[in-house]
């Protein structure tokens, strides 16, 4: 299924108390990543959650921010990564990819996180433009629904802090 045929992300509902999230985001292509990110806000919103945004240096950044906030004095239900890799010339690439993607999955892993990656690792800007537009396919609204339903998730497991 492609990007085109997906249906555009809905903010789930979930009981309890409004969910808090982090959104981390790597603004190197700051135009696709304000555009992850204004998606991401509008499912948050619209789910009635609240968050703060971080911005760090780069998508290898991405996760130790994240686990700074685990250990930090400030209570999240989740959290969001936002970033975009775009494929150059060199295999430089290919190590960002794999390291950006395993740290996060290993951050959410180590620490039971409600995290929603949408981290971009494309071949050109042109997809990932489509991928940030406000059409209704953006991969950082899929993100943020990502991590509203492993709240609810954790929350009906009774794993919700």
């Amino acid at each position: 299924m492609s990007t085109a045929d997906a249906k555009p992300p809905e903010a789930p509902r979930i009981g309890g108390r409004p969910p808090r999230r982090l959104v981390v985001r790597a603004p190197y292509y700051t135009v696709i990543v304000d555009g992850l990110r204004d998606g991401a806000v509008r499912i948050i919103t619209e789910a009635g959650g609240t968050c703060d945004v971080l911005d760090v240096a780069g998508a290898l950044e991405l996760a130790a921010a994240i686990q700074f906030a685990v250990r930090g004095d400030r209570a999240y239900d989740g959290f969001v990564a936002l970033g975009c890799v775009v494929k150059g010339e060199t295999d430089h690439y290919e190590h960002v990819c794999r390291e950006a993607m395993q740290a996060l999955t290993r951050v959410a892993l180590d620490h039971s996180l409600c995290l929603g990656n949408g981290l971009l690792t494309v071949a050109s800007e042109a997809q990932a433009l489509a991928r940030s537009g406000q059409d209704g396919h953006n991969k950082g609204a899929e993100a943020a629904a990502a991590a509203m339903l492993q709240i609810r998730a954790a929350r009906e497991l009774g794993a919700a802090g």
